[in-house]
């Protein structure tokens, strides 16, 4: 027996030693690795509940479920985790207690004072609750050692080009439930409360419940992350290999109707073109959410005049292909709540298309192994292009389960102004059989009336076979978008394209100093449509050699060696022309541009992450080689530079700096063509655990050569206007800064009181923050509060 293993046991004897005798009534304990996995949990009638407090003092503790046994989850599975921790459970008619002992043998915890959603730089038990206990989605619930919050849902993601980490999961922290947590540290590690309440989870509508379950700890100084079952990363399914609560009964819920009123004003001023400055009136808008559990897996929500809710910026994100759309994720609380449920492949639901909306509707829900989201939305009529019309989205997923893990859905989307209209259904499947295999796949199709003309069935498909097993894994995908496909309600990042894979991986795990070890290789080929429906190659070919490792004590190296080959994208030039002169300097002829019919790639892509020290973490990538120069179509010669470092000076000051550039040279005569700096600073104090102040700057500086035909006449390039004249491609600089200050009271999600400031600043060189002049301003204020039945 291990020492750290006697002294765990040894501190279980002495607490059951000195805890109260209740009616001979100790914990029945349930070992998560010796496959005790069916956990009766008690109910508590005759004594009060726990206080949550973060200190486990109470005697009510010892009539709980006790939950040990834990199993190393990562970076090596399948055996017995370092540090011992304890789960205790228990429940009332109306809420579940959780409380946590996580023994520390090997010191130093990681433990900060953050705002809500923010510790994963610390130590964290996470609580997964699977309520319809279908073993595809769950409630997760996230606490720190401090009791600090965080909280979403979880669905499985054996989907390679989304699941991240590769362990089968997909988390969203978007969602904010109402739920209680305290923490502290103790002399053997730490200790947490959580009392979640029934009417803030969505559950099966029978007396008696059975529910999945999960506990996830995660050791910061270590990288190690331990799970109460057994379970192994490669596995098509996370949650699958989940336990079980059984025989939950006596629930009493009772109305769930959650009203919360929100008044927002803002007064924002602009730079007049004559060097004025313009403030606009302050008009306050007064808005109304309302949430009403109409049963225990049913949810209606509305929302009439929803504010604007954008309390930072979206970060600045870098464009490295300009065929294809940069992403940003939904922060709306109206449309987060049940976000889960409107999961759709290849994102045929995008709630941030309703941009402003005057009202909203959602009726979200699980019956019967079905899981039902339909949500219509009114918006501004300056949406609709010149129309006076108010645009009308209407959107609507059916999700069924089969068999033990396997699903099959149906999305339905539309968006009409006036008599025009966009409609997209579209079937989807995910078979999970064989142990190792999951086969996934999607077919839609697009119908719109614009003008009185109506186009019919233009497709999108996507198939994807993935193979997980500790020592091989692998995928093969094929996805195409027709290029007249319409998504007016979804987000789709190009269309008109073709796309195949395949990879294959090997596993290793030697467990000394290079703990994991993952290498493969990638083909990858994207066609035009015209390209792929004609059987020609592809337009782009990549061969990628990857190799990915986990080290001792938490650090990371992830690298891949790229060789690929580039078709001439016609479509992105079609308004470039190349200008002619003649002897005497003289304009001659403008011709249409034509590029180099196909550029060779050779590069490579290395990232370094170090552990999440205390104080201090921080990641590197650098790419770089012979890649795309698209200003001009032509090589370059590209270096890529991201870096990342997460400061915190002390338990409640955080500062999170970030620097991205992006230098493009040419591969003819190596002068610059293009660089783009996108530095990024956050610095966060929390004063309370419900009170912070944040301050966000960032910014964007853009440097570009005048613009020729690189590599082939080296004449100058003109660009087509609209009204058909032309116009020099000429030299660029620019820069703009972005900041925004934040005063936040949060004591419980829907009561906030948000008091910001944010401004623009831009200049015409590139990068000279003395030089910078404001061009917009203004002040914002939010006040709402969550009344709970």
């Amino acid at each position: 027996m291990s020492p750290s293993s006697a002294r765990a046991i040894l501190i279980l004897f002495l607490s059951l030693l000195s805890a109260p005798a209740l009616s001979g009534q100790g914990p029945t304990v349930y070992h998560g690795r010796q496959g005790d996995l069916r956990v009766q949990v008690p109910m508590v009638t005759d004594l009060p509940a726990p206080s949550i407090d973060g200190a486990m003092d109470e005697a009510i503790w010892q009539r709980g479920a006790l939950l040990t046994g834990f199993s190393q989850f990562s970076p090596l599975d399948q055996r017995p985790a370092a540090d011992s921790t304890e789960v205790w459970l228990l429940y009332t008619a109306t809420d579940l207690y959780i409380g946590v002992r996580a023994f520390d043998t090997r010191g130093g915890i990681n433990a900060t004072l953050a705002d809500r959603d923010r510790i994963s730089g610390d130590d964290t038990i996470e609580i997964l609750l699977d309520t319809f206990n279908d073993r595809r989605r769950a409630f997760l619930f996230a606490v720190n050692p401090l009791g600090v919050q965080a909280d979403g849902t979880v669905v499985d993601a054996s989907d390679t080009r989304t699941r991240g980490g590769g362990d089968g999961r997909q988390i969203d922290y978007s969602p904010d439930f109402v739920w209680e947590s305290r923490g502290r540290l103790t002399p053997e590690g730490y200790e947490v409360e959580v009392r979640i309440p029934f009417k803030s989870l969505r559950f099966q509508p029978a007396a008696m419940q059975s529910w999945g379950i999960n506990i996830v700890r995660h050791v910061q100084r270590t990288g190690e992350a331990h799970t109460w079952t057994p379970v192994e990363r490669n596995a098509p399914s996370f949650l699958g290999q989940s336990g079980l609560l059984v025989n939950l009964t006596g629930f009493e819920r009772g109305l769930v109707l959650d009203v919360n009123p929100v008044l927002t004003a803002r007064r924002d001023g602009v730079r007049l073109p004559d060097g004025g400055w313009r403030t606009g009136a302050t008009d306050p808008e007064v808005g109304l959410n309302l949430r009403w559990g109409m049963t225990a897996n049913l949810t209606a929500n509305a929302t009439l005049n929803p504010d604007f809710s954008q309390v930072e910026s979206d970060a600045g994100q870098p464009v490295y292909d300009p065929r294809s759309a940069v992403f940003f994720p939904e922060k709306r609380p109206f449309f987060l709540d049940a976000s889960e449920l409107y999961e759709v492949p290849n994102r045929l639901i995008y709630t941030r298309r309703i941009v402003q909306p005057v009202g909203a509707a959602k009726l979200s829900g699980t019956v019967a192994g079905t899981s039902v989201g339909f949500l219509s939305a009114l918006d501004d009529a300056t949406l609709s292009q010149g129309s006076d019309n108010h645009p009308i989205i209407n959107v609507l997923r059916v999700r069924r389960d089969v068999g033990d893990q396997s699903t099959a859905g149906f999305v339905y989307t539309d968006r009409m102004v006036g008599s025009d209209w966009s409609r997209t259904a579209g079937v989807d499947t995910r078979l999970v059989f064989g142990g190792a295999y999951t086969l996934s796949g999607q077919l839609a199709g697009s119908f719109t009336e614009t003008g009185g003309k109506t186009q019919f069935g233009r497709p999108l498909f996507d198939v994807q076979l993935v193979r997980s097993s500790r020592a091989w894994s692998g995928n093969a995908s094929l996805r195409g978008v027709h290029p007249e496909f319409r998504a007016d309600a979804g987000f789709i990042n190009r269309f008109g394209i073709a796309q195949g894979r395949a990879a294959v991986r090997k596993h290793y795990y030697p467990g000394g100093a290079i703990q994991t070890l993952q290498v493969g290789t990638l083909f990858d080929g994207m066609w035009s449509w015209e390209r792929f429906r004609d059987g020609t190659e592809p337009n782009d070919i990549k061969w990628h050699i990857t190799a990915n490792a986990n080290l001792r004590g938490g650090w990371r190296a992830n690298g891949f060696i790229f060789i690929e080959s580039f078709k001439y994208p016609e479509e992105l030039y079609r308004n470039y022309f190349i200008e002619r002169r003649d002897a005497n300097g003289q304009v001659a002829d403008t011709v249409p541009y034509v590029g180099t019919d196909r550029l060779p790639n050779r590069g490579a892509f290395l990232t370094i992450g170090t552990p999440q020290f205390p104080r201090f973490a921080a990641d590197l990538m650098i790419a770089g080689g012979k890649d795309d120069n698209f200003e001009e179509w032509s090589s370059a010669w590209v270096a890529i530079t991201t870096f990342n470092v997460d400061w915190r000076p002390t338990d409640k000051v955080r500062m999170n700096l970030r620097h991205l550039e992006q230098r493009y040279h040419r591969y003819s005569d190596g002068s610059l063509v293009k660089l783009q700096w996108i530095p990024r600073a956050r610095l966060e104090y929390q004063v309370a655990r419900s009170v912070f102040v944040r301050v966000v700057g960032e910014y964007n500086a853009l440097k570009r050569d005048t613009l020729r035909d690189d590599s082939r006449t080296d004449d100058p390039i003109l660009i087509r206007r609209g009204d058909g004249t032309f116009t020099r491609a000429t030299a660029i600089n620019r820069g703009r800064f972005r900041g925004d200050a934040l005063f936040s009271y949060q004591p419980t999600p829907g009561t906030v009181l948000f008091l910001g400031y944010g401004s623009t600043l831009t200049g015409d060189a590139f990068f000279t923050p003395q030089d910078l002049e404001r061009r917009d301003g203004g002040w914002f204020l939010k006040l709402s509060y969550l009344f709970r039945s």
